[in-house]
């Protein structure tokens, strides 16, 4: 996730005063963010892909919106840009969306013997930083360059 603010922890917020201010500090419970899938194959990086709901809103990743992205997104993405997405592998994290019954059927049905999963066909390195280029790679690079531009808005 990609926060708009850098988390602060204002527990420790005071204002000191003779007086009794009746000060009210009010702060939204999180900060404004968007969560993004990315992919890398040898043709280069797919997506970003948001998850957003219909009015543009960002969203958590359920079981539901993660197929979705699946077939909406990534299923077409991957045959405008692969000959033969039979040779494609596909290769995810242990995050419970990614996991459910849904999404790994989903991700069976796509690859079918090509998946590099917690429960797929080949067991995911998940600490393995030249088998993982997502986790050791693609998200520091994506939020350095987020963070570069100092957004002050979502869009």
């Amino acid at each position: 996730m990609i926060h708009l603010r850098g988390y602060v922890n204002k527990q420790n917020f005071r204002y000191w005063a003779e007086e009794n201010p009746c000060l009210l500090h009010q702060s939204p419970l999180n900060s404004q963010k968007v969560t993004v899938w990315c992919g890398l194959s040898s043709f280069g990086i797919l997506g970003p892909y948001s998850f957003e709901d219909n009015n543009g809103h960002a969203v958590t990743v359920s079981v539901e919106r993660c197929a979705a992205m699946l077939n909406e997104f990534l299923l077409p993405e991957l045959r405008r840009r692969h000959n033969d997405i039979r040779l494609v592998w596909f290769q995810q994290d242990g995050t419970t969306s990614h996991m459910a019954r849904i999404s790994m059927q989903t991700v069976r049905e796509m690859f079918p013997g090509r998946v590099i999963s917690r429960y797929g066909d080949v067991a995911w390195p998940p600490r393995s930083p030249d088998l993982s280029p997502c986790d050791y790679f693609l998200w520091g690079y994506l939020k350095y360059n987020f963070y570069e531009n100092r957004p002050h808005t979502i869009d």
